[in-house]
């Protein structure tokens, strides 16, 4: 065997049956078959590479899939964006709806991250909108608005527990990283800074801003130092911001991604939740790690 097809659904809505196990191990003529969560995440490994009739069968799937040579399918580093990937939120659209103006915002939000407007320019554009805003007002926030995508915990601890490392690369705010990382157990985490004075918001935002190349050079930088291949590198984002970044790692998933990110990436997931990167990686549930 060489190669292997994971299919990952949501552990929701299971959608991955035996009939569903037989059919593509038919199809794909398979040696062996691996059950790595009944019903929600399945192995199936051969000798052949995938062609492209199969791949638009499994596009029209109502679960995701990943089809990868089986060396060095377990990562040493996760590289990952934070905002509508690792939490559920953007949050510089919920603290612009907490001021009563995120009509304002999130549609340059929008933009940028289908990757219409230079991000720098449309950061500064946003934050300065958020002037007067008091920093307490930050934790409000976080306390109210920000939270995780399913499996993001277990994404990152499993990885830890295993000897990788767990980067958090945002082009949001260290405010929410830094929060976001404690509680995940990212072992780094980078994003921009908020300016403020007295207490309050300045509406400008720390330079040298935090954008797709902090992204990229970040996993180079922490692939360096762990004198690690490329094909040891995991990455997972969902905006144009994070194209370089999905586009340096051995695997580049996209997460519920806009499309110019879908294109870049290795990997599309739809439907599965977080878990899907350690599926990806050959894991079972009984290998996962929660706290």
């Amino acid at each position: 065997m060489t190669y292997v097809l994971t299919l990952i659904s949501n552990t929701e809505d299971a959608a991955i049956s035996d009939g569903i196990k037989d059919k593509y191990a038919k199809l794909l003529q398979v040696t062996s078959v691996n059950w790595l969560n009944k019903n929600v995440a399945l192995d199936l490994f051969c000798d052949n590479k995938i062609e492209d009739n199969l791949l638009t069968l499994l596009e029209n799937e109502p679960f995701d899939f990943a089809f990868q040579h089986i060396n060095n399918r377990r990562k040493k580093l996760l590289v990952a964006d934070m905002d509508s990937t690792i939490i559920q939120v953007e949050c510089i659209d919920e603290l612009a709806d907490f001021l009563g103006i995120k009509d304002k915002v999130s549609h340059i939000t929008e933009a940028a991250m289908r990757g219409e407007l230079d991000f720098k320019e449309a950061l500064r554009e946003r934050v300065a909108l958020l002037a007067g805003l008091k920093v307490d007002d930050l934790e409000t926030v976080f306390n109210e608005r920000v939270k995780l995508t399913p499996g993001a915990i277990t994404l990152v601890k499993t990885m830890n527990a295993n000897g990788a490392n767990t980067i958090l690369v945002s082009g949001g705010f260290t405010y929410f990283t830094e929060k976001v990382s404690k509680i995940t157990g990212f072992k780094v985490n980078r994003a921009n800074t908020l300016m403020h004075e007295n207490g309050v918001l300045t509406g400008k935002v720390g330079e040298p801003i935090v954008d797709s190349n902090t992204k990229i050079n970040s996993l180079r930088e922490f692939q360096k130092k762990a004198a690690l291949k490329e094909s040891e590198i995991i990455a997972v984002g969902d905006g144009a911001n994070d194209i370089p970044m999905l586009e340096g790692a051995g695997i580049g998933v996209g997460f519920k991604p806009f499309p110019t990110a879908a294109k870049a990436a290795d990997v599309v997931l739809n439907h599965g939740d977080l878990t899907a990167l350690l599926y990806i990686q050959g894991y079972s549930i009984g290998d996962f790690v929660d706290r």
